[in-house]
C-alpha cells in the first residue's frame, strides 16, 4: 500500500482558491442566466406591445381610409382646413 502524502499548506491554498474560483464562475453563470431570462420576458412583452400598435395603426388607416371615403362622397374631392374645419372643393376642370 501506498504511503500517505499530507499536502503542503501552499498547495492546499491552491486547491482552496480553484475550488472558490469554481463557486463564483458557477454564481455568476447563475445570475447571468437569470438576468438573460428577465431581459429575455421584456423583450417578448415589447415584441408583444409592438404587434398591438402595429395592429392599431392599421386600424387607423382604415379608418382613415373609410372617413375620407364617406367625406369625398358627402361633400366631393377637397381639401380640408384643419385648423378652422373649413373645406374647399376642388375646382372641376
Amino acid at each position: 500500500m501506498a504511503e500517505e502524502v499530507k499536502f503542503t499548506e501552499d498547495e492546499m491554498k491552491t486547491i482552496s482558491g480553484i475550488q472558490k474560483d469554481y463557486i463564483d464562475v458557477q454564481r455568476e453563470l447563475g445570475q447571468l442566466s437569470i438576468s438573460r431570462l428577465r431581459l429575455d420576458t421584456q423583450i417578448n412583452s415589447i415584441g408583444d406591445r409592438e404587434g398591438e400598435l402595429k395592429n392599431k395603426f392599421g386600424s387607423l388607416q382604415e379608418s382613415e381610409r373609410n372617413f375620407i371615403s364617406e367625406i369625398n362622397s358627402k361633400y366631393g374631392e377637397g381639401v380640408l382646413d384643419p385648423e378652422t374645419g373649413t373645406f374647399i372643393p376642388s375646382q372641376k376642370k
